[in-house]
């Protein structure tokens, strides 16, 4: 007699049974990949193949790391994030132009714009994280700016780093900022809400690939991204729409809430994608970094799940929190 998990299940169990899910999924990856190469590819170099293999062993590394991260709960989610936002950072201020004089006000960004950004989250003042890289921090950081008497390029550098504080500290930790959400009949569970977005939004991403490979013709956007088609992303977004839906149990939302929760984050994890393109098409990469095997940089991971994560976020807040 099978066991089929509900939504008032212990959140342990509940766990145990999502991480037993994707454990499975991972397996039954590996296995079809190595069998592609083996049958297929013969042991030979294959682009499509080498590909699909190098983006499993990267998820296995993701998987276990947020899974140790939820092992040691708030604490762990947070230093987790925190090191995302700073790699992320890292990358995307690699590739910008700066000056010497913008020294300070990147300093600023690194060394006390986010720390002090999921500081505040852990100790759940909404009312100041909400606002306080947005507001104040992007205040601060021309004046800083300005102090060096640099005015080369002075709106172009100082929206740059703006933006990058916008999406690899503010939007990235409204991810961790989940947990402090007060969810009625929902108590000590909020780790899930982060497991789900992450879930649905790469999932997503995972099943355009596939869906691309497999009767993909038509490109959405050629000149940001050329490997994205039409029908990878009808067939993706509503694969992963039904992957969210089926992951209702983990969440406070009935099924169909779920089904236009996860469509709703599948389009913004979409569209966020596309203007990360834009970007690194701007600066002439097709990676962020290398830090990911057969992932590109950190920002190559990220990139649907800022875009999905602020409005998740909210989407929950308004409508679920009393």
């Amino acid at each position: 007699m099978s066991y089929t998990p509900s939504a008032d299940a212990p959140f342990h169990q509940q766990t145990q049974w999502l991480f037993l899910a994707v454990l499975g999924v991972l397996v039954v990856a590996s296995v079809i990949g190595a069998m592609l190469k083996w049958k297929v590819a013969r042991g030979e170099p294959h682009g499509v193949i080498d590909n699909l293999n190098s983006r499993i062993k990267a998820w296995w590394v993701m998987v276990l790391l947020v899974s140790l991260s939820f092992v040691f709960g708030k604490n762990g989610v947070i230093v987790l994030f925190t090191f995302m936002s700073f790699a992320a950072l890292r990358e995307y201020i690699t590739l910008t132009y700066t000056r010497s004089g913008d020294h300070l006000a990147l300093a600023l960004m690194f060394y006390v714009a986010l720390p002090l950004q999921y500081y505040l989250i852990w100790i759940e003042w909404y009312g100041l994280y909400s606002i306080f890289i947005p507001v104040h921090v992007f205040l601060v950081l021309p004046i800083l700016a300005s102090l060096s008497g640099d005015t080369n390029r002075f709106l172009e550098r100082t929206a740059k780093m703006q933006w990058g504080l916008m999406i690899c500290v503010f939007c990235l930790s409204h991810l961790p900022a989940l947990l402090t959400l007060d969810i009625p009949g929902y108590e000590g569970r909020n780790l899930l809400l982060i497991a789900y977005l992450i879930m649905v939004v790469q999932g997503s991403d995972v099943l355009q690939y596939v869906w691309g490979k497999l009767v993909g013709k038509r490109k959405v956007a050629p000149q940001l991204s050329p490997s994205k088609t039409l029908e990878g992303l009808v067939g993706g977004i509503a694969s992963a729409t039904l992957l969210g839906a089926g992951l209702y149990w983990i969440t406070p939302f009935s099924p169909w809430q779920s089904a236009l929760v996860s469509l709703a984050i599948c389009l913004m994890g979409f569209l966020g994608g596309l203007v990360m393109s834009a970007i690194k098409r701007d600066r002439g990469v097709k990676d962020w970094g290398a830090m990911i095997e057969g992932h590109g940089g950190m920002l190559d991971r990220l990139d649907s799940v800022v875009f999905a994560a602020p409005m998740f976020f909210h989407v929950v807040r308004f409508w679920w929190v009393p």
